[in-house]
C-alpha cells in the first residue's frame, strides 16, 4: 500500500479494508470510499459559500464533519486540511490560542480549503489505481 503514500493511514484503512468479503469485490469499502467522496464534494461547496460569507461558525462546523470522516477511513492530508479549517473557524490556531483578527482565520481557512481539494483530487486518483480503475 506504499502507492497510497502519506495520504492515507495504514493501519486505519486496512481495518476498513478487512470488513471486505472478497479482495476482488471489495463490496464494503468501495462504496463506503464512493460515499465519502460524495460527501466530501457537497462539503466543499458549503465550504466555499460559508468561506464567501465569512461564517466562521459554519466553516468550523463542516471542517470539523469532514475532519471526523476523513479520519474515519484514514485520509490524514484531507484531515489534517480540515483541522486547520475547523480550528480557525473558531478563531484559534493550531495551538489553540486565539486569532482575533478574522482576516487571518480566513486566509487561513481559503489556504487550507485549496489544499484539502487538492490533497482530494490526488486521494481519488491514488484510490482509483488501488481499486484497479473501478470506483
Amino acid at each position: 500500500m506504499a502507492e497510497l503514500g502519506d495520504n492515507v493511514d495504514r493501519a486505519t484503512f486496512d481495518q476498513i479494508l478487512e470488513m471486505d468479503e472478497s479482495e476482488e469485490d471489495r463490496e464494503f469499502s468501495k462504496p463506503l470510499i464512493l460515499g465519502f467522496f460524495e460527501q466530501a464534494e457537497e462539503t466543499f461547496v458549503k465550504m466555499d459559500f460559508a468561506l464567501k460569507h465569512a461564517n466562521m461558525k459554519e466553516l468550523y462546523s463542516l471542517g470539523h464533519f469532514l475532519k471526523g470522516s476523513s479520519a474515519t477511513l484514514g485520509f490524514t492530508k484531507v484531515r489534517d486540511s480540515c483541522q486547520i479549517i475547523q480550528q480557525y473557524g473558531n478563531g484559534v490556531t493550531l495551538d489553540n490560542t486565539p486569532e482575533p483578527n478574522q482576516d487571518v482565520c480566513i486566509a487561513q481557512i481559503t489556504k487550507a480549503l485549496a489544499q484539502a481539494k487538492k490533497d482530494m483530487e490526488e486521494l481519488k486518483r491514488l484510490l482509483l489505481v488501488f481499486f484497479n480503475g473501478e470506483m
